[in-house]
């Protein structure tokens, strides 16, 4: 580790999972501050954002990759404090907000240099931990894997989620049509407000109709789903000829019995990813990408992570029972 002006302690308190179950077992526990390795930098966390994945992790069904720490939280903003041999993108004091395969929910945390961004004037510590895993999942998923252009239609379902949020002022930022799905009328409004062109309650309406209806029959060109189980055929149905369908996440089931004709019949493209467990030249592309081209946006005001709730790290555990109700509207995020 470089020698540094800012004061790092031995240890720290950070949230850890004492047992796979609910949010109970998120429990305050005593660990060393991590050392930066090479191209590596040591982050005094300000704020950490909480996510699906996290939940699924404290649950025992999404353990972290090799080499990640077992504290959950899978982005951070925060000041470099230490930099690791060889990490020269930033100076100690610089600002930045992070993607990690773990740590986040901890008063120190590393990152690989090439997976942090600086923070631009005028966000909160909170709103730019708000911004990694959406942003990057959002970038890759729909506009690389996805490859949304001006003038296509997008369905996002989940649409008042963190990940929905972003995607539809990023799809509206560069020039789509975006339709979504959420599970309340007050859910559907701030979709609307955020700019998304129809808001289809799936409570209450058929969102395969619905979608249909909103493209003159024609379906949707890309659809981004966090859903799976049942959706999955109804996607196909929602598809327009040549649609493209990007799998990112199994709120319902990773199972379905499905109809796959209609891959053959219109010429569909069902693909998906993850993104914990990818190699870290694949995240430093992605990040570089998203960053050159959404920091600009973020700088300009033009997009802004939609902020729920934010709980103090020990509250960690009324963080995640909030996610599990469903009830937020964008993003939940820790104070540290």
């Amino acid at each position: 580790m470089t020698s540094t002006p800012y004061p790092v302690p031995a240890r720290m308190t950070a949230i850890a999972i004492r047992a796979p179950g609910g949010p109970e077992v998120l429990v305050p526990e005593e660990r060393p501050v991590p050392a930066p390795g090479p191209g590596e930098i040591l982050v005094k966390v300000e704020a950490a954002g909480v996510n699906r994945p996290d939940v699924a992790q404290r649950k025992g069904h999404y353990p972290p990759p090799p080499g990640a720490p077992d504290i959950p939280g899978l982005e951070i903003a925060g000041t470099v404090v230490a930099c690791g041999e060889g990490a020269t993108r930033f100076a100690l004091g610089d600002r930045v907000m992070a993607l990690v395969a773990g740590g986040g929910y901890a008063p120190y945390c590393v990152a690989h240099e090439s997976h942090a961004l600086p923070v631009p004037d005028g966000l909160s510590a909170a709103e730019a931990a708000a911004i990694p895993e959406t942003l990057f999942t959002v970038w890759h998923n729909v506009f690389e894997r996805g490859g949304l252009k001006a003038g296509e239609t997008l369905l996002v379902h989940g649409g008042s989620s963190g990940i929905g949020t972003m995607a539809i002022q990023l799809a509206k930022a560069f020039g789509a049509r975006v339709i979504v799905t959420a599970g309340s009328a007050e859910k559907c409004d701030a979709c609307r407000k955020l700019g998304a062109d129809v808001a289809v309650n799936y409570r209450e309406q058929d969102f395969v109709a619905e979608t249909k209806a909103a493209t003159n029959g024609a379906g949707v060109t890309l659809i981004l789903d966090m859903v799976g189980g049942d959706y999955i055929e109804r996607n196909y149905e929602a598809a327009a000829v040549e649609g493209r369908i990007v799998q990112i996440a199994f709120q319902g089931s990773p199972k379905a019995t499905v109809d796959f004709r209609r891959i053959m019949l219109k010429r569909l493209h069902h693909t998906g990813s993850t993104l914990r467990a990818r190699s870290t030249a694949d995240k430093a592309a992605i990040v570089r990408a998203a960053g050159e081209a959404v920091l600009p946006l973020i700088a300009a005001g033009r997009v802004r992570p939609v902020m729920d709730r934010t709980f103090p790290l020990a509250e960690a555990a009324a963080a995640h029972a909030r996610m599990e109700s469903s009830a937020h509207i964008g993003k939940i995020v820790l104070a540290v």
